[in-house]
């Protein structure tokens, strides 16, 4: 009763303190509108653990939006699910001079699924965006979550976005005294105060004052890698009344696959009988698990699933197998099954996917928030073998940038293991092209031109393949800008063996290629790899520079020319050199064939913010070497 009356107590302290805050614009400290398109000005969240099935989460912020760049950050999004009640929400809109000129509550929220036209959901958001255009205006609100579950916490980050400073924010966390946590605190000096509140309970708490923004700046690391951050982690806990208890990576790995993996890979006798007579003629268990991988790719096709424990436990192998569907967690669990069948192991990893950035786990911090995707290893004798089960499409073996270069975490029969996706780097990601054009007295050019990709290039032309011609050749027209371009023929082959690779093969005619002036012709001497974008400026850059992946770019075309005529300028011939890339231009002439070489690297990798402004210069000069114009004249 104690208790209640104190919460009660803090609740109207909190009501209160928000009412009499003053949110005038004019009261911002100047510094912290420096590069801000927004401002927290206040932000408390607490976490209280009662018991392992009862968390209560307490969220108070307001912001200041300062211009429309920053009216993303105005947008509230609640998640939610069955464990997860949301509860009280109330908020105020103010204006320049902190005038109250609107209010909301719960039922102003939109309620939609989370996810991408997933069949099954339970997880959910509500959603609250405020129609105002007069700017700046503040934002202020509040909700509860009530949670049964205490396997995750959302980490506190003071700085939710790029271009947002804070005035001040704060985090407690409470709990009984024999509820053990680990946290970590990234990108911040701020020690936790901690202590015993008046019900004994352990608390932590971490506050922030006058934070600048950070600049949203091309070529930015990761927001990890920047921005103040505390995870906090229980050693035990509550998950859809599953109990369980991890210290370290080796720990949670065992505890996923021994309560959300064990016994879920069971098959219908008949399939198992079928995956046996698909690979009875196959001895090498590589090519074995190849053709396993296959018929599991045409079985089956992907959809989005949290329902419940769907959140991190797979649906049974013996329902995919019957409905033909499943999510990532679900088709990796069911390739284990039919692999099991033939007596090849695998292990299920969780990784943090996504193209932008490569995002390994924490060497130092087991928590079950890093990873957002599954994939599936196999970890044959000298050949670990990694594959991605929710494509119907790539090969097997093939991960694509998606997944590659990342430290995951596979949940394997003895524990947690931290294990190294493979890298596309400079030298395996390589798009390779050769073409031969004959410039007719006309201006046109006709020709052929072969183009293989290689590494994460194999996908680059995914999206054409089930296209009908028309919009096919509209596709094309994009990817190779040359005016009154014709496809008169085109093939596109995709080798899908342990080295994937996309070959394309195009004969084309292009009429008024080069213009005719003044008895010269004149045209562009790269007519499809051009650099069109080059890096904006930076002034007082913050950030280093990241670039994510390496790649390699080799043209080679062949211009036969018209009889008679040969360059007049001084051939092309251009070779930069930098820590983060290459890249070489040259021209040849022999006879009436003129030679185009280029070749373009770029280097994966961190580098210093003073990095930039070379790296300005690199894309502008290739972009002047990729513009360059022949001008022809008679012998």
């Amino acid at each position: 009763m104690k208790q209640a009356l104190l919460l009660i107590a803090l609740a109207a302290g909190i009501t209160g303190a928000a009412a009499q805050q003053n949110y005038d614009v004019s009261l911002i400290p100047k510094d912290l509108l420096i590069h801000a398109n927004s401002v927290i000005r206040d932000e408390e969240t607490s976490i209280d653990v009662k018991d392992l099935d009862n968390a209560v989460v307490h969220i108070k912020k307001s912001v200041t939006i300062l211009n429309r760049n920053g009216d993303d950050n105005a947008h509230i999004d609640i998640y939610y699910d069955k464990s997860d009640v949301v509860k009280n929400i109330k908020g105020v809109v103010y204006n320049e001079f902190g005038k109250q000129v609107a209010k909301f509550s719960g039922s102003d929220f939109s309620d939609e699924s989370v996810g991408d036209g997933a069949l099954f959901e339970s997880a959910r958001k509500k959603l609250y965006a405020p129609s105002i255009t007069d700017y700046p205006y503040t934002v202020s609100y509040e909700y509860e979550i009530k949670s049964k579950q205490t396997l995750t916490f959302d980490p506190w980050s003071p700085i939710d976005n790029f271009d947002e400073s804070v005035e001040k924010s704060s985090f407690v966390f409470s709990c009984s005294r024999d509820f053990n946590v680990r946290y970590k605190a990234l990108n911040m000096q701020v020690k936790p105060v901690t202590g015993i509140n008046p019900d004994k309970e352990n608390t932590y708490s971490w506050q922030m004052h006058s934070v600048k923004a950070i600049k949203d700046e091309p070529l930015s690391p990761y927001y990890l890698d920047v921005m103040p951050l505390v995870q906090i982690v229980p050693e035990k806990f509550t998950y859809y009344s599953i109990k369980g208890s991890f210290t370290d990576w080796n720990t949670l790995g065992k505890w996923i696959h021994d309560k959300l993996l064990a016994d879920r890979q069971q098959l219908p006798p008949e399939t198992e009988a079928r995956v046996k007579e698909l690979t009875k003629d196959i001895a090498d268990p590589k090519l074995k698990a190849k053709k396993i991988y296959e018929y599991m790719q045409q079985k089956t096709h992907y959809v989005s699933v949290q329902i419940g424990r769907g959140g991190y436990q797979p649906f049974l192998a013996s329902d995919v197998d019957q409905q033909n569907y499943g999510d990532c967690k679900a088709l990796v669990n069911y390739t284990q099954a039919l692999l099991k069948a033939v007596k090849i192991d695998s292990w299920y990893c969780i990784v943090e996917a996504g193209r932008d950035y490569k995002v390994s786990m924490q060497s130092d911090f087991a928590s079950m928030d890093q990873g957002n995707h599954i994939i599936l290893c196999l970890p044959f004798k000298n050949d670990t073998t990694w594959a991605d089960c929710t494509s119907q499409t790539i090969p097997f073996g093939y991960l694509g940038d998606f997944t590659d270069d990342r430290t995951v975490l596979a949940c394997t029969p003895e524990g947690g293991k931290l294990l190294r996706t493979p890298k596309y780097g400079t030298d395996a990601t390589v798009k390779s092209r050769t073409a031969n054009f004959i410039l007719n007295a006309d201006g046109a050019i006709s020709g052929t031109m072969s183009t293989t990709f290689k590494g994460t290039y194999y996908e680059y032309r995914e999206g054409i393949l089930t296209k009908s011609v028309i919009d096919r050749d509209k596709i094309l027209q994009r990817i190779y800008p040359i005016n009154n371009l014709e496809i008169k023929h085109y093939e596109l082959k995709q080798d899908k063996g342990f080295n994937p690779c996309t070959a394309e093969d195009i004969k084309l005619t292009a009429k008024d290629y080069a213009s005719f002036t003044g008895g010269k012709y004149y045209f562009s001497i790269n007519p499809v790899n051009r650099l069109e974008e080059t890096l904006p400026r930076d002034i007082n850059r913050q950030n280093n520079v990241y670039i994510n992946s390496g790649l390699t770019d080799i043209d080679e075309i062949t211009y036969t020319l018209p009889s008679g005529y040969h360059p007049e300028k001084v051939p092309l011939n251009v070779s930069i050199k930098k820590p983060f890339g290459n890249y070489n231009a040259t021209m040849d002439l022999k006879g009436n064939q003129l030679t185009y070489k280029r070749r373009f690297q770029l280097f994966d990798g961190t580098y210093s913010k003073e990095t930039y402004q070379e790296m300005i210069d690199f894309y502008q000069d290739i972009a002047d070497a990729d513009d360059y114009t022949v001008s022809l004249v008679k012998n």
